[in-house]
């Protein structure tokens, strides 16, 4: 599994043969000028909720590369208006696609689209890959509902937000951490716009002192498990 980070609290995952896409919002990030949406190759896009920071680039790619929209049942029916193709999910649900088991989780945050229009209960996801399992927060507070994750799924990597004010901020993340049973994480969703800018050493530091590893991707940068 290779996770490239684009920015903010978009990503790119391989698994094996299949390109997935999280949350893209590219050509409006004032971070990103090394990346072009044209290139990208899609399968499959996971949207968390209906922000414009999350969606931004979600039409003009999926029509570019069909790829199949995953998402709460109010995202894929709004872009299904738009004739692009999704299939709906809803908190505690999980559907088994080509590359591998995706479980619809609770997010605690709000969810519109940038007319004001409802966009559905905010979400995460987690992903059972035949090799690795990883568990991708999208905006969330800290919640307790995330100590049932490891009641079903052993994680080998938590993406979590971290930039704090919208969502977690580091000790929250690492609390996250905790509850989810996971010691490898890569941040999100930080230094986008001033609101969210953090401190790269202290949050490592704090990390460290947790027994914890937290990686913060250049933007364009990759890992893999």
């Amino acid at each position: 599994m290779k996770i490239t980070f684009y920015g903010h609290a978009c990503l790119g995952i391989q698994i094996e043969d299949t390109y997935i896409l999280v949350d893209p919002f590219i050509t409006g990030n004032p971070k990103v000028s090394n990346i072009d949406i044209s290139t990208l190759k899609a399968d499959y896009i996971l949207v968390t909720h209906a922000h414009q920071d999350h969606i931004l680039d979600v039409e003009a790619i999926a029509k570019r590369t069909d790829a199949v929209i995953i998402s709460n049942y109010e995202i894929v029916t709004h872009y299904g208006k738009l004739g692009l193709e999704g299939h709906p999910m809803n908190h505690g649900g999980t559907w088994d696609f080509e590359f591998g088991t995706v479980k619809y989780v609770n997010a605690i945050h709000s969810s519109s689209f940038p007319d004001g229009s409802y966009g559905g209960q905010p979400g995460g996801f987690v992903i059972e890959g035949e090799h690795k399992n990883i568990y991708i927060a999208g905006d969330t507070a800290l919640t307790y509902d995330m100590k049932l994750i490891p009641l079903q799924t052993k994680l080998d990597l938590a993406i979590l937000p971290i930039g704090d004010n919208f969502t977690m901020g580091i000790d929250d993340a690492i609390l996250a951490s905790d509850l989810v049973e996971c010691d490898k994480v890569l941040g999100c969703h930080f230094d986008t716009f001033g609101y969210i800018e953090i401190d790269h050493e202290v949050a490592k530091r704090k990390f460290f002192e947790k027994d914890k590893d937290l990686m913060l991707l250049r933007i364009g940068d990759f890992i893999e498990l």
